[in-house]
């Protein structure tokens, strides 16, 4: 009777330690090639694990038919898992407005922004990476960019590429010189009916770099602080506000919507923007040879340069931590995110490889994207806040200052007391 309750104790410990790791999800990479003995040919085939695993992804990585390939390819590599797949097309930038409408009944496997990783985290939606999937991630990311997939020091996806924008500009109007200041660049005339600058906010994304690059904060340096709202409405605010007033009533600014940019860019009418790798080709349809890249430029501030500091940060894939096949789920996000299909998304739908190797590929390394993308990562970026603090409260009425300064309800005359309303809402948000 003692050894048999010795036997049930061992095994209900060992059960235990069994149900307790599952915090952690390790990624089932292919079998590898061994010298282990051919089965007997009168063994019966393992029968393969029927599933169905749903994936979200971008409409550019179904329309070139990249997923498609990839999920051949992984399912080739799993002949222990008989897979269907159910893929529909859900942006970055769309992924945690889906999944939290029912974290359960969400993807298997999603793509998303860094800056929506706290959220997707908090509410349960994504499996913390542990095993195979965490070493790659590690191993062959560089910490910075490791940094956007991290809630505190856990791992919640895989970064593929970089999510950041740079400045385009057309070199029959500039030259590399005069595209190093925003100041220099309204300065030039060029000519009638032509725009020197798009101004385009983006809902506070691309505005922020004025506030940032002069060393402003929303809820301090990591976005996470409920007793430093923001700074914005100092005299160093004021004075970054006032030079927005100035920048988008100048005649020689388009804003957001009032211009089509390839349009003008096509009949030489538009001499810098801002924007990703992810509409390059339209630029490049429009532009050609005459298409320049950059990093965003300096701007000039009580007599100062003040290097713009746009918002850096990563996509990323995740695997859902509800998922009813979560091995192969995580299994499946980390081989979107190696080096191999890293290259390949490049190829295809030009992404930067976050993959070191891969970013060292000599085409990649000569890739005019590439080394603007990097340029920009290393010298005009800060990263972007991911906490749900900073996520929830900033952009609306971060968007709110440009919209206002443009329909003239944000005059130099109001400055401080709109930047003062900034500080009380952001103030009464993280109450």
């Amino acid at each position: 009777m003692k050894k048999l309750l010795a036997t049930l104790l061992a095994v209900i410990m060992c059960m235990g330690l069994l149900a307790g790791c599952g915090s952690e999800v390790d990624e089932t990479k292919a079998p590898a090639q061994t010298d282990a003995p051919a089965k007997n040919e009168t063994d019966a085939p393992a029968e393969a694990t029927k599933m169905t695993l749903t994936v979200w992804c971008p409409q550019n990585q179904i329309d070139t038919g990249i997923m498609a390939e990839q999920q051949a390819a992984f399912a080739a590599l799993h002949p222990e898992w008989e897979i269907e797949w159910v893929t529909t097309p859900v942006g970055e930038d769309n992924a945690k407005t889906e999944v939290l409408k029912d974290v359960a009944a969400a993807a298997d496997v999603f793509f998303f922004s860094s800056d929506q990783t706290a959220a997707l985290v908090e509410a349960g939606a994504l499996a913390r990476l542990g095993g195979d999937a965490l070493t790659m991630v590690e191993s062959t990311i560089a910490p910075s960019v490791v940094a956007t997939a991290k809630v505190g020091e856990a791992v919640y996806g895989i970064p593929f590429t970089h999510n950041t924008f740079f400045m385009y500009y057309d070199k029959t109007l500039y030259t590399e010189e005069e595209i190093k200041n925003l100041d220099t660049m309204l300065a030039k005339d060029l000519g009638e009916g032509a725009f020197n600058f798009h101004f385009d906010a983006a809902g506070g994304w691309k505005s922020a770099s004025f506030y940032y690059g002069a060393g402003l904060t929303v809820y301090g340096a990591e976005g996470s602080d409920p007793s430093n709202p923001t700074d914005w409405n100092n005299e160093t605010g004021l004075k970054v506000t006032n030079y927005l007033i100035d920048l988008i009533n100048n005649p020689k600014v388009a804003f957001e919507s009032e211009i089509v940019v390839e349009e003008k860019a096509k009949e030489h009418l538009i001499g810098a923007w801002f924007d990703g790798a992810w509409n390059d080709q339209k630029y490049v349809d429009a532009l050609g040879d005459d298409l320049g890249r950059a990093q965003i430029p300096t701007y000039t501030l009580d007599g100062q340069d003040i290097q713009l500091k746009g918002f850096y940060g990563s996509k990323l894939i995740g695997a859902n931590a509800h998922s009813k096949n979560l091995q192969a789920a995580v299994a499946f996000a980390a081989f979107l995110g190696n080096e191999e299909n890293q290259i390949l998304r490049y190829q295809k739908s030009s992404q930067i490889p976050t993959n070191m190797n891969a970013a060292s590929n000599a085409d990649i390394a000569a890739d005019p994207i590439a080394v603007v993308t990097m340029n920009e990562a290393n010298n005009a970026s800060v990263a972007q806040p991911s906490a749900t603090l900073f996520a929830n409260n900033f952009w609306s009425p971060a968007g709110a200052i440009t919209t206002e300064i443009n329909s003239g309800d944000l005059t130099k005359d109001n400055a401080q007391a709109k930047l003062n309303a900034f500080y009380d809402a952001l103030a009464a948000a993280a109450k």
